[in-house]
């Protein structure tokens, strides 16, 4: 079988050594491998150096191919990816991951087994430990601090999920579903695993299959992505509220409870009726015995403590608040955003189906 392995970067200069170093010690025939990188308009060294490994590797690999992704949304990336991809399977790995020796061959094994969509666990990860970005990590990887998704961690053998991150899709699946939606910015992997679940395919999660995400190395950035991660899942509830989960909703309804409790508050004491305390103090006391028991839990788990890690509990009702509070703001910019949406998403999906058909016509005219 052969492979495409996609990988598109937006200035992704001080990731993609250490990826492109994977890439090199897969152990999957190099000769069955397709590399397609896809720059989506890098102001700094991310083109040269997608450049660089083509020129270097060009003769070790089936092919090695260089895009621009002018639109430098990952979902008119992957698009882009896709529709040159050549292989058999197609696998996505974003430039932010890192991969292990077997990553490809396993995926292959489980493609071969009869599958059509497979991945495995995706832990969080990170690059140049320090204790502080350790405690970070922390707060990545409890399932307090970012969600119940199955493909955070391992376990379970092999089993059939909802979505997953760095997939491994036979082509002909793009060539039923068609390609991702480019008017979503987050939430683009969701809504192309809902279409791919209602044309009847399953997406198995493997354990022989692990990579990698590497998370963001500031509080600063890690907020922000929480931020725009909650409020894509606001905007997605206006076109395709099925690829979402209730686990989505989680930290919109914390906060919306924080506003209800401090309302209720205000009106007591402008009232002189203590009771409409109660709430805020009743809601208070459970998270806080919540976020005390998450905390410790998350720092016994870990092999070697360090300071910073005390710092968790006040941590996650940060990482909650700021994704509620995306949400909300996704909410309410959503019907204008959606007011603006002109039908080219659908259009560039149906678009992805006729250049694969294209390509898959061409090929069994060669053979």
């Amino acid at each position: 079988m052969t492979v495409s392995l996609c990988i598109i970067a937006y200035n992704e200069q001080n990731s993609l050594p250490s990826l492109m170093s994977d890439v090199l010690a897969q152990t999957y025939p190099h000769e069955l491998t397709e590399i397609v990188f896809v720059d989506s308009c890098s102001s700094d060294g991310t083109r040269d150096l997608f450049e660089s490994f083509s020129e270097k590797y060009k003769n070790e690999y089936l092919r090695i191919a260089v895009l621009d992704n002018p639109r430098k949304i990952q979902a008119a990336g992957w698009n882009t990816a896709i529709s040159y991809a050549g292989g058999d399977v197609i696998i996505r790995v974003d430039a932010h991951a890192s991969i292990p020796p077997q990553f490809i061959e396993n995926n292959i094994k489980t493609i071969e087994s009869g599958e059509y969509v497979c991945g495995g666990a995706r832990p969080s990860n990170i690059s140049e430990p320090t204790p502080y970005r350790e405690m970070l990590l922390l707060a990545e990887s409890s399932m307090f601090g970012s969600s119940i998704a199955s493909y955070r961690r391992q376990g379970n053998g092999k089993e059939y999920v909802s979505s997953l991150f760095h997939g491994a899709y036979r082509r002909e699946v793009f060539g039923k579903v068609g390609g991702f939606n480019e008017s979503l910015g987050r939430t683009e992997d969701n809504e192309l695993h809902w279409r791919i679940r209602q044309n009847g395919y399953k997406i198995c999660k493997s354990d022989d299959i692990i990579s990698y995400q590497n998370i963001r190395p500031t509080l600063f950035s890690m907020l922000r992505q929480k931020f725009a991660n909650g409020k894509w899942i606001g905007l997605t509830l206006g076109v395709c509220p099925g690829c979402l989960s209730v686990f989505h909703f989680v930290p919109l309804c914390f906060v919306m409870a924080i506003i209800v409790c401090i309302a209720l508050m205000v009106v007591g004491l402008s009232t002189g009726m203590s009771v409409f305390s109660l709430p805020i103090i009743g809601l208070g006391i459970m998270y806080a015995a919540a976020d005390l028991l998450m905390s410790v839990s998350a720092i016994i788990s870990v092999k070697q403590f360090n300071g910073y890690m005390l710092l968790l509990w006040l941590i996650f009702p940060m990482l909650h608040i700021i994704y509620g509070v995306g949400t909300i703001t996704g909410l309410i910019y959503m019907p204008i955003w959606k007011s603006r949406l002109d039908g080219s998403a659908e259009r560039e999906i149906e678009e992805v189906k006729k250049r694969i058909a294209e390509k898959t016509a061409k090929t069994e005219e060669i053979t």
